[in-house]
């Protein structure tokens, strides 16, 4: 678990950090749909689950930036930056109805990320205990899959006092619209490190990521370089 520690006088949010984790303590959840369309048929085509496909993105997203990766530690007071972060996902146990926490590690590389998050999966799958692993694990973000709706907004609320900087993401079902299909995906983030440009920044991302994914793919399963 590497970090680095942020000197807040010369942070480049300096003064909102200050407004949002001192005088007015609040996050900010934003909801919209994405162009999965590709995506769904690469996943169909190749034989792989579109879920994984999307963890994948989802975690390069996360990873790219700094803005994304930070977190606060109230005993020091230090604000700090991880070098990488890793998805927190979900298994869900029909029988049961209930969830149990998937702790998978992230790679670049997607062989190695795909076959790493699928046995997590399968592992969860097969114990339903709910294991709060996250407290050891900090560096992580929080990745929840919501297939049974295709919603229009979700709102996620925790503590104002509490200065929760880890990303929560959530995605829905997708439809079709317009002979495309489209996904809710809704981002929260902690007001003192993030304000609406980098929470809209996170659905930008996702579709450049989409786009390089499957061109890098299409390349590959074509002989190019």
């Amino acid at each position: 678990m590497a970090y680095r520690v942020i000197d807040k006088e010369t942070y480049y949010r300096k003064d909102v950090f200050r407004r949002f984790s001192e005088d007015c303590k609040c996050s900010l959840s934003m909801t919209a749909r994405i162009d999965v369309t590709e995506l769904a048929a690469w996943s169909k085509a190749t034989g792989t689950k579109f879920y994984l496909n999307f963890l994948y993105l989802l975690s390069r997203v996360m990873n790219s930036r700094e803005d994304y990766r930070m977190d606060y530690f109230y005993r020091t007071g230090e604000l700090v930056v991880y070098d990488v972060i890793h998805p927190t996902h979900y298994a869900f146990h029909p029988e049961t109805e209930t969830c149990t926490p998937v702790y998978s590690t992230y790679a670049a590389d997607y062989d190695a990320f795909y076959e790493g998050a699928a046995a997590d999966l399968q592992r969860a799958k097969a114990d339903p205990v709910y294991l709060p692993e996250a407290t050891q694990l900090p560096n992580r973000f929080d990745a929840s899959y919501i297939p049974w709706l295709s919603y229009d907004a979700l709102h996620l609320e925790l503590p104002d006092g509490y200065l929760y900087f880890a990303p929560i993401v959530n995605w829905g079902a997708y439809r079709e619209e317009g002979g495309r299909l489209m996904m809710p995906v809704t981002v929260r983030m902690n007001h003192a490190v993030a304000d609406g440009y980098l929470v809209a920044r996170v659905f930008r991302l996702l579709e450049q990521e989409m786009q390089s994914f499957l061109q890098e793919h299409a390349q590959q399963e074509g002989g190019g370089v």
